[in-house]
Formats: C-alpha cells, structure tokens, sequence
C-alpha cells in the first residue's frame, strides 16, 4: 500500500496532466476544494481523479435539492410548472433564472456536455463509492428571491431591458475559454456592474454560503469540496477566516421580508385613486367622474396591452390584460398581468416541444418563440404595463382634480 501511495502523483501533477489550469486548493488537513467548470468534461474527469487521490470521507456538491432533481431529471418542467408559477407571482423569478443560465447553457451545447456535468459526476461518484455526500449550496429560490427583493425597480429595469433587448450576434471560440471558468459566476460578474445587488446575492452571499457548509461538512471527516471555479477564490476566503456567525447564516439564508415603506407603496395609489373618485361622486361633479374613470380605464388598458403586445402575447392576452389591468390596479392583491399570462397559457399552450426546449435555450431571443417563455414574458409584461399605466393615469387625475 506505502509503495502504491509513492508511486501516485502529486496534487499539482494531476490537476496540470488533467485540466491544465482548473484549482485544487487545500485549506488545512481537512478540505480540499476542487474549482470545475460546469460544461467541462475534463472537469468531471478531475473530479473522478481527485475523489481516487483524496480518499474523502464526504464529499460536498455546489448544488440544492431542486437543482439536483432538474440535473437528474430534466424533463420535469412541464405546462403545471407555468401556471403555478403564474399563479403564485413567480414568473419574474423564472425569467430571471432563465437569463442567468442563458450563457451557460449555450456553452454547454456548444461543448455537447450537459451544464452540470462536473456536479452530477461527483454525486454519481459518491454513490457509487458510498461515501456520504452533502448539498452545499443556498436554495436556489431563496437565492433568486433575495436578488429580486434586492434589486429594487431600477436595477430590474436594467435587467429586462437585458433580457428583451436584442442580441448581436457573435461566434464564440469554445476553444478560447479557460477550463477553470465558472460561466455563471463570470456573468455575474459582468452583471455586478449593471446590477450591483444580482451580484452581491449571487456571488458574495453564496461564497459565503458555500464556505460556511463546508466547514461544517469538515467537522465530520476529510472533504473533498466540488464547486465552480468562480467561486474557488471567494469560497477559499471565507474558510481561510473566522467562521460567521450564526445569525448571519440565517439572514442571508432567507428571503428579507419588505419594509413598511415598500408594503405601503402598492396601497397608496389606490388609495389615491378610490378618494378622488369618492370626492367627485360626493361632490357631485359627475362629469369630472366620468372624465377621470375614462382617463383611467384608457392609460391603464393601453399600456398593459402595449406591453404585452411587444412580446407577441396572443390576441385573447393582450385583451385580457386591457381589461384587467384598470382593475388590479386599484387591487394590490391582484396583478393583470397573472390574467394575462394564464390567457397565453390557456390560447397559446406550449406544445411537449416548447416545455422540453425551453430548459435547453440558449439564446434570450428564443424566449419570443418559445411558447412556454412567452408566456412568462407576458405575465411580466402584463405586470409592467399595467404598473406604468397606473402611474401614468393617476397623477393626471390627481392634476386635474386638483
């Protein structure tokens, strides 16, 4: 065993006869991080080497539950997904997830690896070897939630408009991109400029995170830490340091609830808008009634349906939005484009193709085409216009009145 252990090379001799420039770093006697790319088939391969070498007693995977499941079994999103995901206001948080994976997964289907490759292969691997492993990163809802949450209407602007704009055309040399990159972290850092808080949540708090379960991980055995290699430098930071405490790990483990202010902000239009007309009718100025109900009823069902329109919704959504929106405006419960996206769902329904495309995208542009992403483009959309609309009409009634 002494003379087999001799003969095995060095760390550094396999990560350079494999990957060339991938990151294997070991923080103390305990752990051992290996930086993948999430396209690389060299990457997998280093992972199967590494666990040969390391022997670990755990092995910990970038990943959560519901992106274990998605990588084991793609074919799960389905019509159901879409309408829950309408029904409960989660369609911005799909698009959102939708564009961050955009790049990557071009990437992938450039290389043909499936994004993920390198993750998967390490929990295959450690069932295989029956060595204990655990899911290390963040919940991937929480942590598109606390981005959403995070951003505020500006940097959200700058995301759609990223997300609708269109797209030059480029030729990307696969060749050319360092095997150690993580795709998705590395647009994060693009998107750190337009949207400083995508960038906090998605890279600083999962580096975090991530640190913070390996650590604990570390306390039962040797581990053997696979994770992108985006995150090696930061991830390698934090265990490097003093473990965080506890409370913080539980602040950015959740998704921050809405201040008073940001609660209030939906009710005060309405407010607004139910006090003036309550004013007009006791006043008994019908005519000024009638003026401002039809100047409502018309900024309101024009820019919903404007902007449903832009994204190509089907004729039945983009009247469904123009009479919901005068409505739920006046309901901060209710959203017109939540009618509108399941008037898409129910007249322009995603075929078992456009479901199965649609997890395999690879340009935003595709969304337009795409019958399960227009529909979220319409519900979002329909939300968007309905709320410019409202602003839009509400202080011109208010001007007028007063």
């Amino acid at each position: 065993m002494k003379d087999e252990e001799a003969t095995l090379p060095s760390s550094a001799e396999i990560v350079e006869e494999t990957i060339g420039s991938a990151a294997v770093v070991d923080i103390g006697e305990n752990i051992r991080l290996v930086g993948t790319a999430h396209i690389s088939r060299a990457s997998a391969e280093l992972v199967k080497r590494q666990i040969e070498i390391y022997h670990p007693e755990r092995i910990a995977v970038e990943l959560d539950e519901s992106r274990l499941i998605a990588l084991e079994d793609p074919q799960t999103f389905d019509e159901e997904t879409l309408g829950v995901a309408i029904r409960n206001g989660r369609a911005p948080l799909l698009l959102f997830q939708a564009m961050l994976a955009t790049q990557q997964r071009k990437m992938g289907l450039e290389t043909g690896e499936m994004p993920g490759v390198d993750l998967l292969t390490a929990v295959e691997e450690a069932r295989k070897r029956e060595i204990p492993f655990a899911l290390v990163d963040r919940d991937v809802r929480i942590t598109l939630r606390r981005a959403w949450v995070k951003m505020g209407l500006i940097q959200r602007f700058r995301l759609l408009t990223a997300l609708i704009a269109p797209e030059e055309e480029e030729e990307i040399d696969v060749d050319a991109i360092p095997e150690d990159l993580d795709l998705i972290s590395s647009m994060m850092e693009e998107l750190r400029q337009m949207i400083p808080a995508a960038g906090e949540v998605l890279i600083d708090e999962r580096d975090c995170y991530l640190g913070e379960r390996i650590r604990q991980e570390s306390t039962k055995g040797r581990v053997l830490a696979v994770i992108g290699a985006g995150h090696l430098s930061g991830v390698e930071e934090v265990l490097r340091g003093d473990p965080a405490p506890n409370e913080h790990l539980k602040e950015i483990d959740s998704t921050p609830p809405p201040g008073a202010i940001r609660k209030a902000i939906p009710f005060v239009l309405p407010a607004l808008m139910i006090g003036v007309m309550a004013f007009l009718l006791a006043k008994g100025d019908t005519q000024a009634l009638l003026d401002s109900t039809l100047l409502w009823l018309g900024i309101n069902a024009a820019c919903a349906a404007l902007c449903v329109l832009i994204v190509g919704g089907h004729p039945i959504s983009i009247l469904t939005a123009a009479i919901a929106s005068p409505i739920t405006s006046l309901n901060p419960t209710l959203a017109a484009g939540w009618f509108a996206g399941a008037a898409q769902l129910k007249f322009s329904a995603p075929r078992n193709k456009d479901l199965q495309e649609f997890l395999l995208l690879d340009s935003l542009r595709l969304l337009f085409t795409n019958r399960a992403g227009r529909v979220l483009l319409v519900t979002v959309m329909g939300n968007i216009g309905s709320s410019i609309g409202a602003w839009v009409a509400g202080p011109l009634i208010l001007g007028t009145v007063i």
